[in-house]
């Protein structure tokens, strides 16, 4: 009889099933329809602009005017296989180093935040630190020119005072990726450890209350009970984040480094590449075929990365 029934109803007309969903459930749909609105008018229709990718733009023409360039506009960007190494390199490593030193500091800072037991202080700390997220990279560029400027620099002065020599900073690309590194960790840790301070506030407090029954210290309730609980947020926003492992913060970039050609061994990403020698000369054929690039190697790194995290736990998946 149940299974006579469930026939029945799997042969009913889709529509039918559709406006049976529709009635019963229509409150959730209309909540749902502005931000459905929003992504298919920023996020799907501006790709019918992918076409551009294939064409050799001009302005008269516009975009479904100008002529058909079939694959040419990849050769700007793989016809110097060393320019297109070293960007590829730069932005993946920058990225990989953004992404491990910002999750530890974000994770440790949020486990400080959870320890806390002065609400005071708790409030102002959360302010203090999430309020460099609403800085601009140029204004933060302003402030590491006056800390590291050679003849005036803050730094240079320190070590001239303690006996030591100046550092040209702005002619030292590895150094460069030390500062690029400490300057996203002071700029975006705090917003990254609200986030998991959030996922902390969400855990049983009947796991720390038994633990301590049994004796836990603080350092083993951060080991056996804070860390297990935070891993499923770390992969899902790492997940989110190896997505974007070939697109490089070009305002960061131009921000801090002023596109100082001396450093471009270590800063010149993928995007400052393009800016510098497409972008700036009108080739915007150029310009979105190497953002495709970036997209589509993005989707592998994600499908790959999703199916590594589903290897270790198969909910940590985005899908």
């Amino acid at each position: 009889m149940i299974e006579k029934a469930l026939t029945t109803f799997n042969r009913a007309p889709s529509k039918k099933r559709w406006f049976e969903s529709i009635r019963k459930d229509g409150s959730l749909f209309m909540l749902a329809l502005p931000g459905l609105i929003v992504l298919i008018l920023f996020a799907y229709l501006p790709m019918s602009g992918l076409i551009l990718v294939f064409k050799h733009y001009n302005f008269n023409g516009g975009i479904f005017g100008s002529p058909w360039a079939g694959f040419d506009n990849f050769e700007f960007f793989f016809s110097s296989m060393d320019n297109a190494i070293r960007a590829t390199r730069n932005t993946v490593m920058l990225n990989v180093l953004y992404m491990l030193t910002g999750t530890l500091f974000s994770v440790s800072i949020a486990i400080m935040l959870n320890e806390l037991r002065s609400k005071w202080f708790l409030k102002i700390g959360q302010s203090v630190m999430f309020f460099p997220f609403f800085i601009s990279w140029i204004i933060i560029g302003a402030i590491l020119f006056t800390l590291l400027d050679f003849d005036k620099g803050i730094m240079n002065r320190m070590l001239t005072g303690i006996g030591m020599e100046q550092i040209d900073w702005y002619s030292s690309p590895w150094l460069f990726v030390v500062i690029l590194v400490l300057a996203n960790i002071w700029k975006s840790a705090g917003y990254g450890a609200i986030i998991y301070y959030a996922v902390l506030q969400g855990i049983d407090p009947s796991y720390y209350e038994a633990a301590k029954i049994d004796g836990a210290s603080r350092l083993q309730l951060i080991r056996h009970i804070t860390l297990p609980m935070l891993i499923p947020s770390i992969i899902l926003l790492t997940l989110l984040s190896i997505g974007g492992m070939l697109k490089g913060d070009l305002s960061m970039i131009m921000g801090v480094t002023f596109l100082n050609p001396l450093l471009f061994p270590t800063t010149d990403i993928i995007d400052v590449y393009v800016y510098r020698t497409a972008i700036r000369t009108g080739e915007f054929g150029f310009a979105s075929a190497i953002t495709l690039y970036q997209s589509v190697f993005g989707f592998v790194l994600v499908l790959v990365a999703n199916k590594l995290a589903g290897w270790y736990d198969k909910d940590s998946k985005l899908f």
